[in-house]
């Protein structure tokens, strides 16, 4: 019977054994799983792209307060900011939020505002996104090199390059993709 019962005091010892490996390789393997998981969530959003939400009505009716959007950070690695584009940005006088708004003007286009209507190189901009247009003048520029010039689609409620001037290309965080939430009004802006 000692033999047996030694054995048996053996196998126990060991299934505890084994026991404790799966137990030190299960957490091993969740940590493993964690860690991984915040590397490619931090390579994601430092270079593809990020969550934003929108803040204000600025940007109505092409986007809504409080809706949730993805910005492509990519895409500006390749090719430059276009017009009309909708960017998230940080304005150059206010760094700690981010803003977004519409690429009116890039390097080197003469801009001008009368009456609260956009002229382009000389020629009256259409803007069939501006429901609330405002109605002051500004006089003729021109937009420097790396800088853009934005305006909000709703011009009677934001603060845009009307009142802090122009937008330098490091600043641009990325180009406004797609809204997901809320999930009724999933689109691309």
């Amino acid at each position: 019977m000692e033999k047996t019962e030694k054995k048996d005091n053996k196998k126990a010892k060991e299934l505890k054994k084994d026991a404790s490996k799966g137990k030190k390789s299960m957490l091993r393997e969740l940590l493993e799983t964690v860690i991984s998981a915040g590397i490619i969530a931090f390579l994601i959003i430092t270079f593809i792209g990020q969550v934003t939400v929108v803040k204000g009505a600025s940007m109505e009716p092409t986007l809504q307060d409080n809706e949730r959007l993805i910005a492509n950070k990519i895409s500006y690695r390749f090719t430059p900011p276009q017009r009309g584009d909708i960017i998230i940005f940080k304005p150059p006088l206010e760094t700690k939020r981010n803003y977004i708004k519409r690429i009116i003007g890039i390097p080197g286009d003469k801009i001008q505002i009368i009456n609260g209507e956009v002229y382009l190189n000389d020629e009256k901009l259409e803007e069939p996104y501006v429901k609330y247009r405002s109605f002051e003048d500004l006089p003729a520029f021109t937009v420097p090199p790396d800088s853009y010039f934005v305006l909000g689609d709703n011009r009677s409620n934001s603060s845009d390059s009307r009142y802090w001037g122009f937008v330098p290309r490091k600043n641009v965080i990325g180009k406004a993709w797609a809204v997901f939430w809320p999930l009724n009004r999933m689109r691309i802006p």
